[in-house]
């Protein structure tokens, strides 16, 4: 499985023929290095509703003729804006060819802004992708909570991506302990330096990491690893 990182929360994930990306923040985030375009994907994967997550999920979606997967209500706002869609829930799986994606909670918000409306999106929620018999956690943006040591416990996580930016999501100290109970060998830090007020120093993160005998990767927009 090879994991590319697109900048903020975006994660493009291939293995085999399969490819998938999770948040497609690409068009609006100055450190994507990407355009939608460049996009060939067979499924897109959302973690909650606001656009620096959303970004261009309907655009990739449209031109790859593939489905959106994400919890029912932003899954229900895709549909009706014309795509195909996975309608999921928090606990729920689904399995589809060479792609099974697990759903769980995640300590957030979620909400999509149309003019000076603001639409509920259901429950944030972070993702258990596994493909080809690896697994990737994505927690979406989530606060510290004492169950991300149950997604630990209960799947065996090849590589989990954490938020660091701290304001918004977890910081680098709550994301360390967060690193710790999922019990993933390989973290990437995620959600810092795409804004001033979420400045973080994913070097130090990752340091930290391997003192605690975690593999930490500061990937730069399109830089990879495989795993």
């Amino acid at each position: 499985m090879k994991i590319t990182y697109y900048g903020h929360s975006a994660l493009f994930v291939e293995s085999g023929e399969t490819r998938v990306i999770i948040d497609p923040f690409l068009s609006g985030n100055p450190n994507s290095g990407i355009t939608p375009e460049d996009i060939s994907v067979d499924a897109v994967l959302l973690t909650h509703g606001h656009s620096d997550h959303f970004g261009d999920a309907l655009a990739i979606a449209e031109q790859n003729g593939c489905p959106i997967y994400a919890v029912f209500e932003l899954a229900e706002y895709c549909r009706i804006k014309g795509a195909a869609v996975k309608h999921m829930n928090i606990g729920g799986s689904h399995t589809d060819g060479e792609i099974t994606v697990k759903y769980t909670q995640a300590f957030h918000s979620s909400s999509i802004q149309e003019g000076d409306s603001w639409i509920y999106a259901g429950q944030p929620a972070g993702i258990l992708l596994t493909i080809g018999g690896k697994t990737v956690f994505h927690s979406g943006d989530t606060a510290l909570f004492s169950d991300l040591r149950l997604i630990g416990e209960r799947n065996a996580i090849d590589l989990a991506a954490l938020p660091i930016g701290d304001m918004l999501t977890m910081g680098p100290d709550d994301a360390l302990l967060a690193a710790r109970w999922l019990r993933a060998e390989k973290v990437i830090p995620l959600h810092y330096n795409t804004f001033p007020a979420i400045t973080q120093d994913g070097e130090d993160f990752c340091d930290r990491l391997r003192q605690e005998g975690i593999e930490g990767y500061p990937l730069q927009a399109g830089e990879s690893i495989e795993i």
